[in-house]
């Protein structure tokens, strides 16, 4: 076929409701790519049944018992295709001070030759999808989309879980629609008479952003955010880049709805690097009566001043797409419940009566599992049966906890902001920041420690500024200043939220936990609340305000007397000695750290020094 019968052929089978400006990319992308075909996605139940098939006959995919786990599949990637690529992630701006000292850069035009180079031919064999995507309720202000291009069947599926796929987000995409390309190929273009394999990919990769331009293009990963473009890639990286020119926020946070036991709503948004508790925080099930918890995201949020001066945020996506280990029923027992159908697992063990296995599900492991490599498996093989990242994809209607509120177009007004992470020392269960710029100082410093020696050296503090450090798509000072400017202007109109931090993690001389955390954290989330409605007491410490005696009921929680004041203890010579690192990592993001983050800072030096040396 001539290349002008392509391009004829692709605009013929193009919808009607596609916009000129898409087909003539997808044109683009495909006389660069050569697919024998060229597929436009409609999201229907129809097309998702007939590329499932296609993926149980090709072996990609394994049927669940259909008792056990009704419409659930599971799915082995290659061995070295199993999670994000950092080292492998780009954000290209023109100037390489724009990406900031936290992001790999590479100059725009020689990233695009690289490309090129690699891209050029590598569909040949293969269907191109096109995939139309909505981030966040179909028609929402706050609402953003998109449109992917991939030789993946598997990433197609994932999409239409985590995203409002196909026809209606087409439909939404006129001639003055702003849309987000994305090209995602597995690299692995298939000879004539050539064999497929269950999982192909290229041992090269690239995952690359062009915030200037908001492009992404993806190549030789089928895996997660490496491939579903729609998920960090668009919704943290370019949106933290388009938030800093529109004037919102991208933010790795889950968001909660919460009821307290006089009937007002709450909203909560919160940031939790990983494995500080975040899933399980999203998912809470209060140990206190009176209080509610539902679910509006797990993982992202975009966030925006409304018209009536409170910050609003949605949810962009449409599934979960969580870590399988560790998630059972004596952590999260939502999350389990979530999962009893319609879910893509990969990489997580197979049981022999056809369903699935990981660490973490059940306290006992079955006497014989099939391994995430297709391998047989026993409790005495000394090898995880799941990889330690193995997920699970499923739509978030599922969740139980669902609020009925999550899709809501307007978005929910945020009443507080918690920032979270692991430390074993030196900051407290909880404090509420004295102001918005306290607050983002609080984010903007947030670490957690090493907890193995596998990490790093134990102790040694990691830095994840807004939980943001692999998905902000700019200098991430800059994306601080866009927190403060939303404070600001949210001040001129009303108030911004308060701002608070936790920490589930503190340990006692022992090295055991404090706090028992789970459940028990709707106490803390219980005072945090009572602050913002103005009922609840504080104590003025270092690090803001704390709860004042008797505010929260801690032997409820089967917490003494001693590991109450060991969580609030204050070590004034490890605090110094954290402040002297905290300001080597400000230093490290040069001269773009906002003077509001330096005098927070500074601040918090003048209030160590007015404390007693340590005995």
């Amino acid at each position: 076929m001539t290349a002008t019968a392509e391009r004829t052929a692709i605009a013929a089978a193009a919808p009607a409701s596609a916009d000129p400006s898409i087909v003539a990319w997808v044109e683009r992308i495909a006389a660069l790519t050569e697919p024998a075909a060229v597929h436009w996605c409609d999201g229907s139940a129809g097309e998702r049944a007939e590329l499932t098939e296609q993926l149980v006959d090709a072996g990609t995919l394994i049927a669940l018992d259909p008792v056990k786990r009704p419409g659930s599949y599971l799915a082995r990637s290659h061995p070295d295709d199993v999670a994000r690529v950092e080292s492998r992630t780009f954000v290209c701006t023109e100037s390489a001070s724009d990406a900031g000292p936290t992001n790999n850069w590479e100059p725009p035009a020689r990233m695009r030759e690289t490309l090129r180079d690699v891209v050029a031919g590598s569909m040949r064999g293969r269907t191109m999808y096109v995939m139309p995507f909505c981030m966040g309720p179909l028609g929402s202000p706050l609402a953003r989309y998109g449109v992917q291009v991939t030789d993946s069947p598997y990433v197609v599926l994932s999409t239409g879980v985590m995203t409002r796929m196909g026809a209606a987000a087409l439909a939404h995409i006129g001639p003055d629609t702003p849309w987000v390309p994305a090209v995602h190929t597995v690299g692995a273009p298939l000879e004539p008479g050539e064999q497929d394999v269950a999982w192909p990919c290229n041992d090269t990769k690239y995952i690359v952003h062009f915030p200037e331009t908001r492009e992404i293009w993806s190549y030789g990963s089928a895996y997660g955010g490496n491939a579903i473009l729609a998920k960090k890639a668009f919704a943290l990286r370019i949106a933290s880049s388009m938030g800093h020119r529109e004037g919102w926020l991208a933010a790795h946070m889950l968001l909660l709805k919460v009821t307290g036991p006089t009937g007002r709503v709450f909203h909560v948004a919160a940031a939790f690097p990983s494995a500080c508790g975040k899933t399980n925080f999203a998912m809470l099930q209060p140990t206190i009566p009176g209080w509610k918890v539902e679910t509006i995201g797990d993982d992202i949020a975009w966030l925006a001043p409304g018209e009536d001066g409170r910050l609003r945020a949605i949810n962009p996506e449409a599934g979960f797409f969580g870590v399988a280990p560790g998630t059972g029923e004596s952590t999260n027992p939502v999350a389990v419940e979530t999962l009893d159908r319609d879910v893509i697992y990969t990489n997580v063990a197979l049981t022999d009566d056809g369903d699935v296995w990981w660490e973490g599900l059940t306290d006992e492991a079955p006497e014989h599992l099939t391994d995430w490599r297709g391998e047989s498996w026993t409790p005495d093989s000394g090898r995880p049966a799941a990889h330690p990242n193995s997920r699970f994809t499923v739509s978030a209607a599922q969740c139980p906890t669902i609020a009925d509120t999550w899709d809501d177009p307007a978005g929910v007004v945020i009443d507080a902001v918690v920032f979270g992470g692991r430390r074993a020392s030196n900051v407290p269960l909880v404090a509420q920041a004295r102001t918005w710029e306290h607050g983002v100082y609080m984010g903007a410093t947030l670490a957690s420690e090493r907890t193995a020696a596998a990490e790093g050296t134990l102790g040694e503090l990691r830095r994840d500024p807004l939980a943001m450090l692999p998905f902000c798509g700019m200098h991430m000072a800059d994306h601080w200043q866009d927190w403060i400017d939303t404070g600001a202007r949210l001040r001129s109109t009303g108030r911004p939220p308060a701002v608070f931090q936790v920490n589930w993690f503190r340990k006692g001389a022992d090295g055991s936990f404090l706090w028992p955390g789970f459940g028990e954290n709707a106490r803390v989330l219980a005072w945090i609340l009572g602050r913002v409605e103005g009922t609840a007491r504080g104590a003025e410490s270092p690090f803001g305000i704390v709860p004042a005696a008797g505010e929260i009921d801690y032997a409820a929680a089967g917490v003494s007397e001693d590991q109450w004041r060991g969580l609030f203890a204050v070590d004034r010579d490890a605090l110094m000695a954290e402040a002297d690192d905290t300001a080597e990592f400000l230093y490290s993001m040069g001269s773009r750290v906002p003077s509001a983050i330096d005098a927070e800072h500074a601040l918090l030096r003048q209030s160590l020094r007015a404390l007693p040396h340590s005995s």
